[in-house]
């Protein structure tokens, strides 16, 4: 029997990548973005293989959309949050901070929490979000998205534990990329930057074995040892 999966944000990076390695593994893949377009491309080679709806998460009918793109599929077994958005900004203009967390936070949640109540419902389910080695600690050139990144991680093991206490059938799989070869990745200084293909390859086996979180690629886990452990005051001078 094909499995079938959405992934949420599916028209570049590591969303696209990904997509394109579930539909190469047995899945049939509804993916979703806000440029049509880039979603065609995606598509077009393997039309059998992807069912395409274009919208942005963060408007009213997100849910609807999602709700379509369900019965189009016949079903959902893996849910992917791959959307997300995030900028640097050291002047803290309020414009940024608000776009960041209406789809990091606002849209993250109540996309999320739809998906988990439907999988309580039908008995079984697996929902990945890729949140970011950011939501570790706060970032002066990026308070609002490394923030945002942290409700993600602390969102999720909420939903991990919920499923736990109540028995549930639905394994909850928390990504934390580090740098990854895409629109995302900003600022100087960058290290072990890995390509989106080897990112997303990754991350399919980590759905594979079903587990609760993961830092990609796999050297992030170092950093973020160090990160964790680093004391508050040496922190806040970096």
């Amino acid at each position: 029997m094909c499995k079938k999966a959405i992934v949420v944000g599916a028209s570049s990076g590591i969303g696209r990548e990904l997509a394109l390695i579930l539909s190469q593994n047995g899945y049939t893949v509804g993916v979703t973005g806000r440029r049509e377009e880039l979603l065609k491309s995606l598509t077009e080679n393997a039309p059998d293989s992807f069912v395409p709806k274009a919208f942005d998460c963060t408007t009213k009918d997100a849910i609807d959309k999602i709700k379509e793109l369900i019965e189009d599929l016949g079903g959902l077994d893996v849910f992917v949050f791959s959307s997300g958005t995030g900028d640097l900004n050291e002047a803290l203009e309020a414009d940024i901070e608000q776009r960041t967390n209406d789809l990091n936070v606002s849209a993250f949640s109540k996309i999320t929490g739809w998906i988990f109540n439907l999988f309580q419902k039908q008995g079984h389910g697996h929902l990945v979000a890729i949140s970011s080695i950011g939501g570790l600690r706060g970032s002066r050139i990026a308070p609002s998205y490394n923030a945002s990144k942290a409700y993600q991680i602390n969102y999720l093991e909420g939903l991990r534990q919920k499923a736990k206490k109540l028995k549930l059938n639905i394994t909850v799989t928390d990504i934390r990329p580090g740098f990854v070869d895409t629109a995302m990745a900003k600022g100087e200084g960058q290290f072990w930057v890995a390509p989106a293909t080897k990112a997303a390859s990754q991350i399919y086996m980590v759905i594979n074995k079903k587990k609760d979180k993961a830092y990609i690629t796999k050297r992030w886990q170092l950093i973020a040892i160090i990160v964790k452990i680093l004391p508050n005051w040496l922190y806040k001078r970096m």
